[in-house]
């Protein structure tokens, strides 16, 4: 029958016996009778019916029905029968007297007590009885004893045995009276052990100091143990230390002395050798589990020395500690009260400090520990901490103090390096630390055999600096332990000076690098045939303002924004000052031509020599002559025998990302030219990886960025593995100060509207080939039609010969499919493209010719790169008008002049490249108009790619002088081809 829950009722906790599981407690809900009566009718009060009882219940009582509930046979079978077993197999299993699982006897018995002390701790004031054996749970009323009873236990030491039992006293009044509470042969139970909950004549009696219940327990039936003599000093030790440790004990035969002693902490080191990957039971600082790859680990253990007596701390151990002195035939046991209080602010102090001792130990790996031990071993002294190592330990670690300062100062050439590294009494030579720290070792061994283990911050917070310094070529035994630093590693000075790391002496004159902004303004040389744009003249600047520091410099703007010029208006002030040696400047084949007209253009006084070609003379004597030496990649891979031992004033790389790969043939060759100063020229100076960045700046600043080795460890790997922001910044604020990198919309204001360009390029030696002979068939027919049927009948063999070399110009292939070799202006159109793609420009790209768009689509989809494309037989123009405009990952639109020329705004581009040049330079003009046009907010930049040495070339020669001799645009391409004369002709086909 249910009870019901809108009658009187009352909510009452029954203790029953298990016959397996002990004493167990129970709720039930029984039903009032009229005169508030508990009634027979009642039922159990589980998780599931509680809600029906509410009314009648506190918070209390919802705690108590989950614990009650957590403990029934139903929940512990569940528990613990990993095997499925019905309940009654499951416990005549594992409690069979004979065959018993020990093990999970105990797991149940252990969990019983967690669960039971909650219990019995929320009871007290609630309605308690004892359930009758017909399963009525209000069968007799338990009493609750409210204040805790005092365990008082009693030896006495015979000649033959000690005897030992305990008295129990209850208080009873309030000047501290109390009475003896018989429990010995009283049927006496144990509802719960740990704390003791024990019931007497249906009392139940709780204790102070938390008693452990099966101290208690044998007593119940004997009035008391009787220890022989021959194990008396064994039992003393073990049971008897413990119980006057924790509880009040009384003896006759023995002496029990209480003292009172100021403690001193004491923390033990002691090493630990684990396998790879083992886990130790310690903890880190943030709580979590500690893991030492090598295996080496260092625990910390905190003690208190009180006295003679050294006592491991323990957050839930004895408030005293006892030890045991035998003296002849006579025990005296030492009590010492433990100041738990002070303790608790020794281990806070610890913890502050970052090492955080759980119940007085902790395990962390061996860097982690001796960097700790170093940042506090002052603290630790004046805090009065004793530190100690394990006696036990093979190696007798360094445990003292230890310090590094270092001092730098400029020279002459050089930063020179000054440090005193102290291990306690011994002052240790930097240059050993160096070769330590360089070699990854943490460990060496000190004067007096200790080992010193070298501090994990000293590695992370001066690797850099060791990594650069250097030992200076010298013959002067004084400069055996000198150490310097070059002076392009001036960030880092300054870096160790402002985190105070290092102190430092340096000239007025070198702090001004710090700011780029402080860099005075150079006068533009007098032979510089043009002007600088102030981004331009600010680049001009800085790159004297380099030279006066012989520090190397990275030019790396944006294409199109000029480096060229910054970079002629250098040579021709270096020309000016005086400077006798010649600069080499190395490039990509395809730009010789260009650099030579620029010099021409911009300074017509530097003596320009191109050293190139299968036939070129090799003697670098013939250098002295020129202010300029222009030459490729390719030659001074080839020569550099030759060009090593030439003293030149400066050697500047233009696109000199070709150098990024450090174990190639080019890089290592440019490594070796002898050189004053170093400038390299890039738009793109980071293509794949931060090694690209470690070999440009290798060149310009030799060991600026340390070893390959070391850059790889230092930033390669934290940058791109492990995405290290700190890294990033690190390894920026070492280049700043020598890579000047402007882009367009940061100069913005300083440019025109648009920027045009022409390029030239070199054909190939198969593309020269077939040009050739395909000029020589063409001019023989020309000038054959010309004699038989004069110049107006002329004009379409003159067409289709000059267009057929026009497209070998740019590409064979669009005249011939079978070719296979390369296309020179093609290389260059693909090295722009990536240039500006890397930039995250946008370019418009038009051909007169669908033929040479397909060579370039050829390339494109090669390489997975998404691209837009219009011509004339394009469907819908718009929605590749509209994918190259709204799309962000479409960099590149391949337009067909003829078909993209009008009506399309495309001002989403900012690049414009003309692949060939049209006979109608109006043409060019609108299909450059279609970027450069209302709602454009940048720049323009137009280059136009012409093959050198060919009709291309000529062509646009002609056209300047014919604007120029008839003061007008020539409209159309009949008007240009009628215009031709057959002296015209000969020039085109010379």
């Amino acid at each position: 029958m249910k009870v019901s829950p809108s009658e009187p009722f009352q909510i009452v906790y029954s203790l029953l016996e298990h016959e397996f599981l002990g004493y167990l407690i129970e709720a039930f809900v029984v039903q009032l009778n009229g005169r508030n009566e508990l009634t027979l009718l009642n039922q159990t009060l589980s998780t599931q019916n509680v809600g029906e009882f509410s009314q009648e219940l506190d918070q209390r009582d919802f705690e108590l029905v989950r614990l009650i509930e957590s403990i029934q046979q139903d929940t512990i079978v569940k528990k613990f029968n990993t095997r499925k077993l019905p309940a009654v197999d499951f416990f005549l299993k594992i409690y069979d007297p004979h065959k018993g699982d020990k093990l999970v006897q105990e797991a149940i018995c252990g969990y019983l007590e967690n669960i039971k002390a909650q219990i019995m701790a929320l009871l007290p004031g609630k309605p308690f009885y004892i359930m009758g054996t017909d399963g009525n749970p209000a069968w007799a009323s338990i009493e609750w004893m409210p204040e805790p009873a005092r365990v008082h236990f009693h030896f006495v030491r015979n000649a033959d045995s000690t005897h030992y039992f305990p008295i129990i006293r209850y208080p009873i009044g309030e000047q501290g009276e109390t009475e003896r509470v018989e429990f010995q042969f009283k049927g006496a139970l144990m509802i719960c052990d740990e704390p003791a909950y024990m019931m007497v004549d249906n009392r139940v009696y709780h204790f102070s100091k938390n008693v452990d219940g099966k101290k208690l327990r044998p007593f119940f039936t004997k009035n008391h143990i009787i220890i022989p003599k021959n194990i008396e000093q064994q039992y003393y030790e073990r049971f008897v230390t413990q119980l006057i440790a924790a509880y009040d004990v009384y003896a006759k035969g023995f002496e029990i002395r209480a003292e009172v002693i100021e403690p001193v902490p004491v923390l033990t080191v002691s090493e630990m050798v684990t396998s790879s990957r083992t886990v130790s039971a310690g903890l880190l600082s943030d709580g979590t589990d500690a893991e030492d790859e090598s295996g080496q680990r260092i625990a910390f253990d905190l003690s208190f020395q009180y006295g003679d007596f050294t006592f491991r701390f323990d957050s839930f151990g004895p408030s005293a500690n006892v030890s045991l002195e035998k003296k002849g035939e006579e025990y005296v046991f030492h009590k010492i009260r433990r100041d738990q209080r002070l303790e608790r602010q020794k281990l806070a102090f610890l913890r502050e400090t970052g090492l955080d001792l759980r119940h007085g130990r902790l395990a962390i790996p061996k860097s982690e520990a001796f960097a700790w031990l170093s940042a506090n071993n002052q603290p630790l002294h004046e805090a009065g901490f004793l530190l100690r190592q394990h006696a036990q330990d093979s190696k007798r670690y360094f445990l003292g103090y230890s310090s590094i300062s270092v001092s730098i100062e400029e020279g002459r050439d050089w930063f020179d390096i000054y440090a005193n590294v102290r291990f306690g009494e011994f002052e240790i030579p930097f240059l050993k630390l160096r070769t330590l720290i360089l070699n990854k070792k943490h460990e060496f061994t000190l004067p007096n055999g200790e080992i010193a283990v070298i501090p994990e911050v000293w590695f992370i917070k001066y690797s850099e600096l060791f990594g650069f310094m250097e030992q200076p070529d010298s013959v002067d035994p004084r400069d055996l332990d000198r150490l310097v630093l070059q002076k392009h590693h001036l960030a880092l000075v300054q870096e160790l000076e402002r985190d105070n790391l290092a102190t430092t002496i340096m000239s007025r004159k070198l702090e001004r690098l710090r700011d780029f902004e402080e860099i005075e303004s150079f006068a533009l040389p007098k032979g510089f045939h043009g002007t600088l744009r102030p981004y331009q003249q600010a680049g001009y600047d800085w790159m004297n303002f380099l030279r006066q520091y012989r520090f190397g410099g990275c030019l790396a703007d944006d294409m199109g924004l000029g480096k060229t010029v910054m970079t002629l208006a250098m040579l021709q002030g270096q020309k000016e000052a005086g400077v006798a040696n010649p600069t080499l400047l190395v490039m990509p084949t395809s730009l010789l031509y260009n650099w030579e007209l620029e010099a021409q253009k911009f300074t017509p006084d530097l003596r320009v020599m191109v050293y190139t070609g299968t036939y070129r003379e090799k003697n670098t004597a013939q250098f002295d002559g020129y202010d300029l030496i222009l030459t490729s990649y390719g030659i001074v891979r080839i020569d550099i025998d030759l060009l090593s031992d030439y003293r030149f004033n400066y050697v500047i790389l233009d696109e000199s990302q070709a150098i990024k790969n450090p174990s190639s043939h080019i890089t290592k060759a440019v490594m070796q030219l002898n050189t004053a100063h170093r400038l390299i020229l890039t738009g793109t100076p980071l293509e794949n990886s931060t090694m690209d960045i470690w070999t440009q700046m290798s060149f310009i600043n030799p060991g600026l960025l340390g070893s390959q080795s070391f850059f790889r460890n230092e930033f390669q790997i934290p940058i791109e593995k492990r995405h290290d922001d700190a890294k990033t910044s690190r390894l920026y604020s070492l280049i700043k100060p020598f890579m000047l990198r402007r882009n367009k919309s940061q100069v913005a204001t300083d440019l025109p509207e648009k920027v045009e360009s022409v390029l030239y390029s070199e054909m190939t030696p198969d593309q020269e080939k077939q040009y050739e002979e395909a000029k020589s068939y063409y001019r023989n027919l020309i000038l054959e039609r010309i004699e038989e049927d004069g110049m107006a009948k002329s004009q379409m063999v003159v067409l289709q010969g000059l267009t057929k070399l026009r497209q070998i110009a740019n590409h064979p292939r669009m005249v011939d499919d079978e070719y296979e070799g390369d296309s020179g202006k093609l290389s260059d159109v693909l090295i722009r493209l990536e240039s500006a793609m890397i930039e995250h420009h946008k370019v418009l790209v038009f051909s007169q010719f669908i033929k040479h768009l397909n060579v370039v689509r050829q390339y494109l989809k090669e390489k997975n790169i998404q691209y837009a494309y219009l011509d004339g037989s394009t469907q819908d123009r718009q929605s590749q008008v509209a994918l190259f405009q709204t799309d962000d990952s479409v960099k590149l639109f391949l337009i067909s002049l003829k078909a993209g020329g009008l009506g399309h705004n495309l001002t989403a581009a900012d690049y414009v490249f003309i692949l060939d040049p049209w006979w109608n330079p109006a043409i060019e003009a609108q299909a450059v108009d279609r970027a450069h046009r209302i709602g454009q907010q940048k720049t323009v930049f137009t280059y136009k790619f012409i093959a050198k040495n060919t009709v291309e070339e000529k062509i646009l020669s002609l056209q300047r002088a014919k604007q120029q001799l008839a003061g007008s645009l020539i409209a159309t391409e009949e008007n240009f081809m009628k215009s031709l004369t057959k002296e015209d002709i000969m020039v085109l086909l010379e």
